[in-house]
């Protein structure tokens, strides 16, 4: 992808280094909320449908990474700065108006308005507070662990993470919420795939319009599709466990994953992403 010598976003909250972070979380619930929301891969994302409001409170120290990770982290400003415009100019066309998140950079665990995580999680976002949130070695294993190597693959991690961003700024978020109470895991498992899916086409879409600013390079479409397959429930199952379990899938099969970012790489607008209906769930 080209980004080097361009705009990077001021979006950015760089948290890396920090410790002593505490949580007083609202609604009536008291210690510390141990709940992600809308990881990128592994756990159950539908565990973490609720949006907890809460004060954070964090003690910094300053931070100094590798050459490698400051390189990285100029690297993901620049393509959230891409998301920006593109999902801006977007929503526009459809009469709204796009409140743009903030990534937050941090080492090995951090506290959100969803609580508390540690980096062996992969990237999340919280609705709770509309951040994402990144620890940068997640990078090494994206490349390692899941074979899936390349600037691009990580773009498509950050444009996923802001696919669920969109989510909640279309309402999406708050119609899957519900449904936790109303259904049987396996089904409202149905609905988690669904809502992780739409979130790989939206972030097709934004590769669409990245690739219409002349960004991509050659090979980067193949970076980000490899990715979406390597973070495939069954791939992932399969890996750790020699056999994958399909009612317990919370994220989509490779095959789905790269699916539905073809596809919203392929149309390029919110139109067409709505895997709920593509699965007549609604």
């Amino acid at each position: 992808m080209k980004w080097r010598g361009r705009r990077g976003s001021s979006n950015v909250e760089d948290r890396r280094g920090m410790g002593g972070k505490t949580i007083a979380a609202g609604g009536g619930i008291g210690g510390l909320v141990l709940i992600l929301l809308f990881t990128f891969l592994g756990g159950d994302p539908g565990a973490l449908l609720n949006n907890f409001g809460g004060t954070e409170t964090e003690t910094s120290q300053s931070y100094q990474g590798t050459e490698q990770e400051e390189e990285l982290a100029d690297f993901v400003s620049v393509v959230l700065a891409d998301t920006e415009e593109v999902w801006t100019e977007i929503f526009e066309e459809q009469g709204m108006t796009y409140k743009e998140p903030t990534l937050v950079l941090y080492t090995d665990s951090v506290q959100s308005a969803c609580g508390t995580s540690s980096s062996a999680v992969g990237p999340f976002y919280c609705p709770g507070d509309q951040k994402l949130y990144i620890d940068l070695s997640f990078y090494n294993e994206l490349q390692q662990k899941f074979q899936a190597p390349g600037d691009f693959a990580m773009a498509y991690v950050i444009a996923h993470e802001v696919g669920h961003h969109v989510q909640t700024l279309l309402g999406t978020s708050d119609e899957i919420m519900p449904l936790r109470n109303q259904l049987s895991e396996a089904e409202f498992n149905k609905y988690l795939v669904r809502f992780e899916l739409q979130a790989d086409y939206y972030a097709g879409v934004w590769a669409h319009h990245a690739q219409g600013m002349d960004l991509l390079e050659e090979g980067d479409l193949d970076e980000a599709l490899t990715a979406a397959s390597a973070v495939g429930d069954d791939t992932i199952q399969k890996r750790a466990r020699g056999y994958a379990v399909p009612e317990s899938f919370t994220h989509g099969t490779s095959e789905q994953r790269k699916k539905w970012f073809s596809k919203g790489f392929q149309n390029g607008t919110i139109e067409g992403g709505d895997t709920f209906e593509a699965a007549g769930l609604r």
